[in-house]
């Protein structure tokens, strides 16, 4: 062995010894790194037992000026502590958006002293108050503060009209189910206003009103609409079924209604008794307003719905066919979501998750009767609610996120996303339970007609499944099971199969089984639908199935679709679009140039603005205008029409 070898040798030796020796310490060293802190104690989960007292809570609206809301509760309390929560999980928004940003001046007083309030360090919407000795009252007081902009949230709050859902404007004590919370609510109006809710009136002193005493679940559940403009309209079918419609507005003006406009929403609640025999609210008060002011809306309620559209609702009956569905929609939840719901959907109180996964159901079926409703009342033809069916088969077809994420999982969406919009809406998907829902809902109806050869339809599902227990408010929950079992009920079928194959797996394919099935097939072509001349969309178009993009009337792409020939050419949704073949941009200039390029090899020239850089593309494109209809299949049943026509 050379003197350099043994050298290497010794090193060697020494290098493992010294890593050898040194292994204990690195260890040490690792399990000596830092640790994580123990969490808080969590907030007491909620037990189905009576709340001691009842809480009393005013909500003042005086002051339009601010759009601020004042609140003062008065909370019975007993022991050494109490933790007070906020809303933050709320039945129809299905995900956790409870306003908790929107609170301030928050103090907290017991027997005439100010005490400190302790924010959970986990549990945000959670609020720890340790009580003096003998404490048995909390003065609360606290402001809601209404957004003013949009970008702060909906804009609930004007000088003229006022949306107060009560769970913005309340704290409540943890550890109890909701229904076993009593409340004595009231409310301070400005002066002049009119109001209208599912609460009962205890008493009114001028704008001082107080309502009965509620459970805290129902007072959730009866929004109070309120403004300077308002009419009542009576939709009553008789004295058994007594519905209203409230309507408020930004001026007296946009109150009138025509009889026939008043006749089709009369038929409306008449064609929702026939479909589901069985109503499950004492009272029904539709709170809608017609604004441009009030920010959309559509949510349910047992008793009641907030609902809205533009002020020009009924000055322009034909301003906006593509949301006439919104009434009949939120109605139906009445039934659909109110009365039954998913049973992983009910939750004890207003701070437990929800699970959405049977969203489909609740929503999807809902959508589906919102449409028939619609079209059996005459509030939009048969011919508007077959094209728009079709707008939904196309834009789903050139949609591709159904290649990698099931129909199911866009359930999860309003929990993602917090109902926010996404850049990428045709890959990431966005609440399409809703829109493919109403699909599979009319595949399954027509299904349905098929196998029992017109003697059974989705009608009788609907007695069926929601016709029990008449005139009762007490929610009854139900599974995918007790679906199933329904469907089955009315026509035998492998429904599991059915539903799953369509709902919890990959489903590539757009559901148009429902059209084939019901008489008519999904068609293309130059001619412009009706119900896209009017109101809001002719603010702008979408040209999805040709180009690949939608865009607002002042040139803004509102959606460009994954994979379609604009993503191709690089564009992006926040681009905007400035010029079309060397004119300024307009509607009308972009539809000439694709009927222009139709009948050339000339592209279609774009000139783009994205933040301060301009951009020039080329699209080769020579299809023509696509706009989808439903056309009737020859020698078919008519089976669609039999749905969408009044009822017998």
């Amino acid at each position: 062995m050379t003197r350099s070898a043994s050298l290497r040798r010794g090193v060697t030796a020494l290098f493992a010894a010294v890593c050898v020796a040194l292994v204990p310490a690195m260890v040490a060293q690792d399990s000596a790194g830092p640790q994580p802190a123990p969490l808080p104690v969590p907030v007491a989960g909620p037990v189905d037992a009576p709340y001691p007292g009842t809480l009393s809570l005013l909500a003042d609206l005086t002051n339009v000026t601010d759009r601020v809301i004042h609140v003062q509760e008065r909370i019975p309390v007993t022991g050494a502590r109490v933790t007070l929560l906020y809303p933050e999980w709320l039945p129809g928004d299905h995900s956790p958006v409870g306003p908790l940003a929107k609170i301030a001046g928050l103090v907290v007083t017991a027997q005439g002293k100010r005490i400190p309030w302790v924010r959970d360090r986990v549990n945000v919407y959670a609020f720890h108050v340790d009580l003096p000795q003998g404490a048995k009252t909390l003065e609360v007081n606290f402001q809601f503060l209404a957004p003013l902009r949009k970008q702060e949230g909906r804009i609930c709050f004007s000088s003229e009209i006022a949306d107060l859902s009560w769970n913005t404007v309340l704290l409540y004590p943890a550890g109890y189910f909701s229904r076993d919370i009593e409340f004595a609510p009231s409310v301070r109006l400005p002066e002049g206003w009119k109001f209208a809710s599912a609460l009962k009136v205890e008493s009114q002193q001028g704008n001082l009103i107080h309502f009965q005493k509620t459970r805290l679940n129902t007072l959730v559940d009866s929004p109070l609409y309120a403004g300077a403009y308002y009419k009542r309209e009576d939709l009553s079918t008789g004295p058994d079924n007594r519905v209203f419609l409230n309507i408020f507005a930004d001026k007296a003006a946009d109150l009138a209604i025509t009889p026939e406009e008043l006749q089709f929403h009369r038929n409306m609640v008449k064609e929702a008794a026939k479909l589901f025999q069985s109503r499950h609210y004492k009272q029904y008060d539709f709170l809608f307003s017609v604004s441009d002011t009030i920010t959309f809306q559509g949510l349910e309620h047992h008793q009641s719905s907030e609902d809205s559209a533009g002020s020009n609702y009924f000055t322009d009956w034909n301003a906006d066919i593509a949301d006439r569905d919104l009434l009949a929609h939120e109605y139906s939840h009445s039934w659909n979501g109110k009365f039954r719901r998913p049973r992983d959907l009910w939750t004890p109180n207003f701070n437990v998750p929800m699970q959405n996964d049977l969203l489909w159901v609740y929503e999807g079926l809902t959508e589906y009767y919102g449409y028939v409703l619609t079209a059996r009342s005459g509030m939009r033809s048969p011919e508007q609610t077959r094209n728009l069916m079709a707008a939904i088969a196309a834009n789903l077809q050139a949609s591709p996120g159904r290649d990698w994420r099931p129909l199911v999982d866009t359930t999860n969406q309003p929990i993602v996303s917090e109902r926010s919009p996404v850049s990428w809406v045709s890959w990431q998907r966005a609440e399409e339970y809703y829109v493919e829902g109403l699909l599979i809902w009319l595949d399954a109806d027509t299904k349905i007609r098929e196998l029992s050869g017109g003697a059974k339809s989705l009608d009788d599902f609907a007695r069926l499944f929601y016709g029990v227990d008449n005139g009762s408010l007490i929610t009854k929950t139900y599974t995918f099971d007790d679906i199933v079992a329904a469907l089955n009920a009315v026509q035998p079928y492998d429904w599991t199969a059915f539903l799953r194959s369509r709902i919890y797996q990959l489903q590539p394919q757009v559901p148009e089984e429902g059209f084939t099935q019901g008489g008519y097939r999904l068609i293309y072509n130059d001619t412009e639908p009706e119900w896209m001349k009017h109101g809001k969309s002719s603010s702008g178009a979408s040209f999805a199935s040709s180009l690949g993009f939608s865009v607002a009337a002042k040139g803004d792409l509102v959606n460009v679709w994954w994979g379609s020939l604009a993503y191709k050419a690089g564009i992006t949704p926040d681009m905007h679009v400035e010029a079309v073949d060397d004119e300024a941009f307009s509607i009308a200039n972009l539809r000439a140039a694709i009927g222009s390029a139709e009948k050339t090899d000339t592209p279609i020239k774009l000139l783009l603005k994205r933040g301060d850089r301009f951009s020039s593309v080329s699209l080769s494109y020579h299809g023509g205008l696509r706009y989808p209809h439903l056309e009737r299949v020859k020698g078919t049943p008519d089976r669609l029409d039999e749905i969408l026509a009044p009822s017998k």
